[in-house]
């Protein structure tokens, strides 16, 4: 059996490792950020939405729009398709789980709003039914995908795939993607 120091420095240098590797998304990073800041700057909305770990992420990176991240600023407009027990069950319940998302981008979402999905397998359904109505009502789209991206990748604008086996890992690096996205929108949207 590892001992809790051996399996500390071992999370260390895996996490190291990917978010090293993030990186190589430095391209996407950066069309991803004009997605973002270009959809605030319009008076759109950002959607976002995941499941678990991913659920609480979407929730977070919409806390830090609508309240703030480093400073005191105007709030802006996000929504965390991931927070409403009483809808979430309502649409599981009456239309499948696999719907829980896409009703809501039908509910809210409107063109040139952002959806923001988070899928560390690229394989949830609800997930790619989201993507799928924001698509037809014209939104634009961002996937946060793990592994290879899965059965998820292509379907969004544009796609930002943590390349890892290890949903931990991925999930870190997700996190601190949507806090750069975070800074970055702020220093931009502040001038």
């Amino acid at each position: 059996m590892r001992s809790s120091s051996e399996i500390l420095k071992s999370a260390i240098a895996s996490a190291s490792e990917i978010l090293r590797s993030l990186v190589d998304l430095d391209a996407q990073v950066a069309k991803a950020a004009d997605l973002i800041t270009n959809c605030l700057r319009a008076g759109n909305k950002i959607l976002a939405c995941g499941n678990g770990g991913s659920a609480a992420d979407a929730a977070h990176f919409a806390t830090e729009f609508v309240v703030r991240f480093t400073h005191d600023r105007p709030a802006y407009p996000a929504i965390a398709l991931t927070s409403d027990g009483g809808l979430l069950t309502a649409a599981g319940n009456d239309y499948g789980f696999e719907e829980i998302f896409a009703r809501q981008v039908d509910a809210f979402g409107v063109e040139n709003d952002l959806l923001i999905c988070l899928t560390t397998s690229g394989k949830s359904e609800n997930v790619k039914r989201a993507l799928q109505v924001a698509k037809r009502r014209k939104l634009k789209t961002i996937a946060f995908l793990g592994r290879d991206g899965g059965s998820t990748v292509g379907m969004a604008d544009l796609d930002l795939v943590v390349k890892s086996e290890s949903t931990a890992r991925i999930q870190e690096a997700h996190k601190l993607l949507l806090h750069v996205f975070c800074e970055i929108a702020e220093e931009r949207l502040a001038h």
